[in-house]
C-alpha cells in the first residue's frame, strides 16, 4: 500500500468529507442568517462519486472519515452512504460531525449502517441564547439527540462547544460538568476565523490554555491516560471517577500544524489542504471526465504535496479564508 505522506514527511490517514452545504441552522460564527448562495445540485458530487474517493483514498492509507456538511442529514439518502462506506476495506474509523437536530430520527440507523461515533456542535445550554446563536429554538432536540446517539451506541459521542468571549465564555463549568454526569467527551474548541456576517473578532477567541485555567481554578483535572497518543487534536483530561471527558482543542493559540494528517474534500469536490487556506485542488472534473482510478489517485498526491507547514492566523498579513464553515465542511 502507498501511502500519503506530504512535503513535510506527515504522514495523512484522515479525511473529512463534506456531502451539502445545506443547513437546518443559521449558526452566526457559520453564515449569514439569510443563508447563502447555495451550489447548484449539479455541482454536489453524487454518493458514487465520494465513495468512489473513499475507496482509493482508503487504498493510500486513509484510515478514518468524517462526513460533515452543511448539516448531513439533510440530505436524502445519507444512511444508505454510510451503508455503502462501511464496506470499503482499509476503513478503522467512520464519524459524522451534526448539529443534532435530526440525531434522534437517524441515530439508529446510522449505528446499523456501521457509522462508529458522532461530535455533535452544541454552544449553549441556555434556551434564548443558543436560539439567537442559531437562529433555531431546537435545543430540547439536540439534547435528546446526544442522549439517543449514546442509547444506541454512537460512542463515543463528543460535544463540541466553540466557545466565544462575551457570548458564551461564562458556561465553559456547566459544559465542563456535563462530563461528571454523562459519558460525552466535552471539546472546547477555540473560536477561528471565517467569513461570517460579522466577520471575525480576534478579542472573541479565548485561548485554549485560559479555558482549561477557568474549570481547574473550580476543580482538578487529570490527563486521560494515553491521550498525548490520540489521533485527534484534542489535548485530553477528566475529572475523578468522570464517566466523560473534557479536551481542548487550540487552532488559534497554540496551532497542531506539526501534526495535522487530514485533507478535506468539500461538497462540489474540491480538496482542502488546510482549513485556514482558500488553495483548493479540483477533484470533480476529474471525477466526471473520464479518468481513471490512477489519474484520481496521482490528485490525491499533487494536493498532498502542495500541503503548507502551517496557517498563518497570528501573523501580520494573514487573510480569513473566503468560504464559510458551512461551505467548507465542518
Amino acid at each position: 500500500m502507498k501511502k500519503l505522506v506530504d512535503s513535510y514527511k506527515r504522514e495523512i490517514e484522515y479525511m473529512r468529507i463534506s456531502v451539502t452545504d445545506r443547513c437546518n441552522l443559521r449558526c452566526v460564527y457559520c453564515m449569514p442568517g439569510e443563508g447563502i448562495d447555495l451550489t447548484a445540485p449539479a455541482n454536489i458530487l453524487r454518493y458514487e462519486e465520494l465513495a468512489r474517493v473513499v475507496r482509493i483514498s482508503a487504498d493510500n492509507g486513509i484510515k478514518r472519515f468524517r462526513i460533515t456538511g452543511g448539516e448531513p442529514l439533510v440530505r436524502k439518502g445519507i444512511v444508505g452512504f454510510i451503508s455503502d462506506l462501511s464496506k470499503i476495506d482499509g476503513i478503522e474509523e467512520l464519524s459524522l460531525t451534526t448539529n443534532g437536530v435530526l440525531l434522534s430520527e437517524y441515530a439508529l440507523a446510522l449505528k446499523e449502517a456501521g457509522l462508529n461515533r458522532v461530535n455533535v456542535s452544541l454552544d449553549s445550554l441556555n434556551r434564548e441564547r443558543f436560539e439567537k446563536l442559531t437562529r433555531g429554538d431546537k435545543l430540547d432536540t439536540v439534547l435528546e439527540g446526544l442522549e439517543t446517539a449514546l442509547r444506541v451506541g454512537l460512542t463515543p459521542v463528543k460535544v463540541n462547544m466553540v466557545v466565544i468571549k462575551g457570548f458564551n465564555d461564562d458556561e465553559i463549568i456547566d459544559f465542563a460538568n456535563i462530563s461528571k454526569e454523562k459519558p460525552y467527551h466535552i471539546r472546547f474548541i477555540e473560536y477561528m476565523p471565517f467569513n461570517t456576517e460579522e466577520g471575525w473578532q480576534k478579542d472573541k477567541c479565548i485561548g485554549a490554555k485560559e479555558i482549561q485555567e477557568r474549570i481547574v481554578a473550580a476543580e482538578e483535572l487529570f490527563p486521560v491516560e494515553g491521550g498525548k497518543k490520540s489521533t485527534g487534536p484534542a489535548r485530553r483530561f477528566r475529572f475523578k471517577d468522570a464517566p466523560g471527558e473534557v479536551g481542548f482543542i487550540s487552532p488559534v493559540t497554540e496551532h497542531f500544524c506539526g501534526s495535522c494528517n487530514r485533507l478535506r474534500l468539500t461538497a462540489d469536490g474540491k480538496l482542502r489542504t488546510c482549513l485556514f487556506s482558500d488553495t483548493e485542488i479540483n477533484l470533480r472534473d476529474a471525477l466526471r471526465d473520464g479518468s481513471s482510478d490512477t489519474e484520481i489517485e496521482k490528485i490525491l498526491f499533487q494536493a498532498v504535496k502542495v500541503k503548507p507547514k502551517r496557517h498563518k492566523i497570528n501573523e501580520e498579513f494573514f487573510k480569513k479564508t473566503s468560504k464559510t464553515m458551512s461551505l467548507i465542511g465542518g
